[in-house]
């Protein structure tokens, strides 16, 4: 890496500290481009030089949570984790972020909806978590637990509409509610759908029971 590469990746971390801590100090609909440049010490254009517009910020820090979740559900199935259980256990980390930065949500995701295909293009490829949840489905593919007739592309991606439409709808009208069990309760649902008809989902097996 030269000098210039890492001055210009310094100037951008610390762009992105310094907006950061403004969207959680005073709210991010509140906090200005200037705002941001004037805290990280650069001017407003230099702002715009490395984010287009203050969701981009948001896009970078959602990029960020993905990737650390990544590593994580690489290391568990290297280890030979129940790809189910840790499937749930992705859904429930997801929900914990997403109720601990409430307030930083609905702008994030919003972006994934932008009618400038532009943006909504950027937010979706900032925001793979599609892919990751086709990772955590192709061993369950490989012992024939999901359905074959489906690609994991789709089902991943459907899946992980499931979680942001699920975050959207929480945060914007139900947000007194427990998103963890909002979150898993659409999950059992939708694996109604994609698991093969031989393996009863969770919901199913306790059905089963109460009939019983």
């Amino acid at each position: 890496m030269t000098v210039r590469e890492y001055q210009k990746k310094r100037r951008r971390e610390r762009i992105f500290q310094a907006a950061m801590a403004l969207f959680r100090q005073q709210g991010f609909r509140e906090t200005t481009a200037t705002d941001i440049a004037k805290a990280a010490h650069v001017s407003r254009g230099t702002f715009f030089n490395y984010y287009p517009y203050k969701e981009a910020v948001l896009l970078e820090y959602g990029s960020l949570l993905l990737a650390d979740l990544r590593e994580e559900v690489r290391r568990r199935l290297a280890q030979k984790e129940d790809p189910l259980a840790l499937l749930r256990y992705l859904f429930q980390r997801l929900a914990g972020f997403t109720q601990a930065e409430k307030d930083l949500l609905l702008p994030l995701l919003y972006e994934l909806l932008n009618p400038d295909p532009v943006r909504a293009k950027a937010a979706f490829l900032a925001l793979p978590l599609g892919d990751l949840i086709a990772e955590v489905l192709k061993p369950l593919r490989e012992k024939g637990v999901v359905r074959q007739d489906l690609s994991l592309e789709r089902m991943g991606r459907t899946l992980a509409d499931l979680y942001f439409l699920a975050a959207l709808r929480w945060a914007a009208y139900t947000p007194n509610r427990d998103f963890g069990e909002e979150v898993e309760k659409s999950l059992s649902l939708a694996l109604e759908g994609i698991l093969a008809r031989s393996q009863p989902t969770q919901v199913s097996r306790k059905s089963a029971k109460a009939k019983a």
